[in-house]
């Protein structure tokens, strides 16, 4: 298959429409005519990622988070983002991301995340806009637990859903207080605080939670769970691969790259 092929796969899933103003997702390195039968899937596209995908003979890497920001004036070895894609063009790696489009789409980022720590009664979180059918798209979800459980109790749920080594908690882990709704946001989700506060959740969870939005939120009634960014965001891997193997069947072959949490607590 083409890689202009499963671009419109990926596109057609995923459209482009549903990123937010700022981002940029899509088509970032490599030949539209490239003849794709493995697609390494990630959530960064990192040196170690570089590595693998020329190890297992990759020739489409399809990342969560894009490469390329910004506009490039130069593209040289001079900095970590022109050197991998000198080495996306020297090994003849397609290179596409999906970013805020599969955070904010229907199934995608925020969906996903509540249907595997059974959220009942989820709606967005933070509305971006209208699908077609009328029915509404954005960041996060908010939505009620499968039981009732203490702080302690969910933050623990939390990291055994996700599988996440550790999780920091503003809040009072010797309460007895039961929470019933949370709020849900993969991701960096520090500036989102007083959206999960309207939400009228009783617990946040999210990533990137500075220490002054911690205490924002505790100040503000909830309780505030930060599984790190990269904690919940990397179920995009056997999210996309799930989806892609359903549509491309046996046409290419879908791989997943070995998770690693860039931080670790000592």
């Amino acid at each position: 298959m083409k890689c202009s092929d499963v671009i419109l796969v990926c596109e057609k899933l995923v459209p482009l429409s549903y990123a937010e103003d700022w981002d940029n997702p899509g088509f970032q390195a490599g030949r539209g005519d490239k003849e794709v039968s493995k697609i390494l899937l990630a959530v960064d596209l990192t040196d170690a990622v570089l590595d693998e995908a020329e190890a297992r003979g990759a020739d489409m890497i399809i990342t969560h988070h894009p490469l390329i920001f910004k506009g490039l004036k130069l593209v040289n070895d001079g900095d970590f983002v022109g050197k991998r894609i000198l080495r996306l063009a020297a090994a003849d790696i397609a290179y596409y991301a999906m970013h805020t489009n599969f955070d904010c789409m229907p199934g995608g980022m925020g969906d996903s995340a509540g249907k595997m720590m059974d959220l009942q009664n989820m709606k967005v979180l933070e509305p971006t806009g209208i699908c077609r059918d009328g029915k509404e798209y954005g960041i996060g979800v908010v939505g009620d637990l499968p039981a009732p459980m203490t702080l302690r109790e969910i933050a623990e749920y939390t990291k055994k859903v996700f599988h996440i080594p550790h999780v920091s908690v503003f809040g009072d882990l010797g309460s007895g207080k039961m929470i019933r709704r949370a709020a849900l946001l993969p991701g960096s989700g520090g500036s989102d605080v007083d959206a999960a506060v309207a939400s009228g959740a009783d617990v946040y969870i999210s990533g990137d939670i500075s220490h002054h939005q911690g205490l924002d939120g505790l100040e503000k009634g909830i309780p505030v769970i930060d599984a790190g960014h990269y904690g919940i965001e990397h179920i995009f891997m056997p999210v996309m691969k799930d989806y892609l193997e359903e549509i491309l069947t046996d046409e290419v072959e879908i791989m997943t790259a070995e998770e690693h949490f860039p931080a670790e607590v000592i």
